[in-house]
């Protein structure tokens, strides 16, 4: 597949390490419900519906890019991590107001329906074909103005969704399974990961240039249970990934993980094959690039909160990154420690961006 030459890879050339002139900026969420061209492409179409259709998850994709054109280095496909669970057979719905709901959660290992998703063999270029044309589609549109990352959810945040049916606070049922039902737990986890592998080999053989794997929920997990249950299967992507592009003649891409929560995990995570290990907001930037030694690259890290606050305080918190991360000219994406939160305002964002501009020059 050929398109147009990267015209901008500073974010690639950070994720490998390489010194770059300035830290690459992008952020998670970027395309999205804060934008109010986001709901004028959306219209009143269901956001899954938006995420099936190649057209519209390519516009809003780009919506950001455009709004920011040179401050920020990337560009993340507009899509979910919701759309593996739905490949393996489960129905998930975009609730108003209360966010994703699965209808029929996975109750225990007895319930049959565990049986059913265990047995099936999910076809991933078949059942999410419409995410690689989207990637492919949303390439060509940018014609090498910036980066495409594609993403996928970690097995264990996707299996917190599948049993609990939704978010949650409490994780009354990720707990029971995994205290309770620890072996059929761990088959379910590995058939997530190699569902993951496959699905982002797709994405890159479409277009994405660097991947992300999101552990929203590894936080909720203890040390222990995270060496158990999250850690392996983080690594079991990482480790086969790249095998995988190779089988299908393609090169490798940078790899981010961003375990969300799992501060007492950096150290590891930094082992675990990643090229980039996205940091949320729990981390001081000095001392999480002390524990890094230089081993990945780290991204990160604001709290989206800031972006509510005043200008001095956006500016006092770039600043404290700036001088955590930035002393070499090398080891930092600059991105929130999370993904942009609703009712912000986009010039304020754009504030934020300019600020990470005017203190790494």
């Amino acid at each position: 597949m050929q398109f147009e030459p990267l015209k901008n890879d500073r974010l690639l050339r950070a994720a490998r390490g390489e010194t770059v002139d300035r830290p690459p900026i992008w952020v998670m969420r970027q395309a999205g419900r804060y934008l109010p061209e986001y709901h004028d492409a959306k219209g009143d179409r269901d956001f899954f519906e938006c995420c099936r259709s190649p057209e519209i998850a390519s516009t809003l994709t780009l919506q950001p890019v455009e709004r920011y054109a040179g401050l920020i280095d990337a560009a993340i496909i507009f899509s979910d991590i919701l759309v593996i669970p739905q490949a393996m057979g489960m129905t998930v719905e975009m609730v108003d107001k209360k966010g994703p709901s699965f209808p029929e959660p996975l109750k225990s290992p007895n319930d049959g329906q565990y049986e059913k998703i265990m047995q099936k063999q999910v076809d991933v270029k078949a059942e999410l074909d419409y995410v690689a044309k989207a990637i492919t589609l949303t390439r060509t549109k940018l014609a090498g103005r910036v980066p495409l990352i594609g993403f996928c959810g970690a097995p264990w945040t996707l299996f917190c969704y599948m049993v609990e049916g939704g978010g949650t606070k409490l994780f009354v049922q990720s707990k029971t399974w995994i205290y309770k039902y620890p072996d059929a737990t761990k088959a379910l986890l590995q058939k997530i990961a190699d569902i993951c592998v496959d699905f982002l080999a797709l994405q890159v053989a479409a277009g994405a240039q660097l991947v992300q794997v999101f552990d929203s929920w590894a936080g909720e997990l203890s040390p222990a249970a995270f060496a158990d249950f999250g850690l392996p299967y983080l690594r079991h992507i990482s480790a086969n990934l790249p095998q995988r592009l190779q089988e299908l003649g393609l090169e490798p891409v940078p790899m981010t993980v961003f375990a969300k929560g799992a501060w007492f995990a950096l150290d590891e995570l930094c082992d675990s094959g990643y090229n980039v290990v996205g940091l949320d907001w729990l981390h001081d930037p000095a001392e999480a690039k002390q524990i890094a030694r230089g081993r990945v690259t780290l991204q990160g890290n604001a709290d989206p909160g800031v972006l509510y606050g005043d200008r001095a305080a956006i500016t006092k918190t770039v600043e404290t990154m700036v001088k955590g991360f930035w002393s070499d000219k090398k080891g930092w994406i600059a991105n929130l420690g999370h993904g942009v939160t609703p009712f912000v305002d986009p010039d304020t964002l754009k504030f934020f961006f300019e600020e990470i501009h005017r203190l790494t020059q």
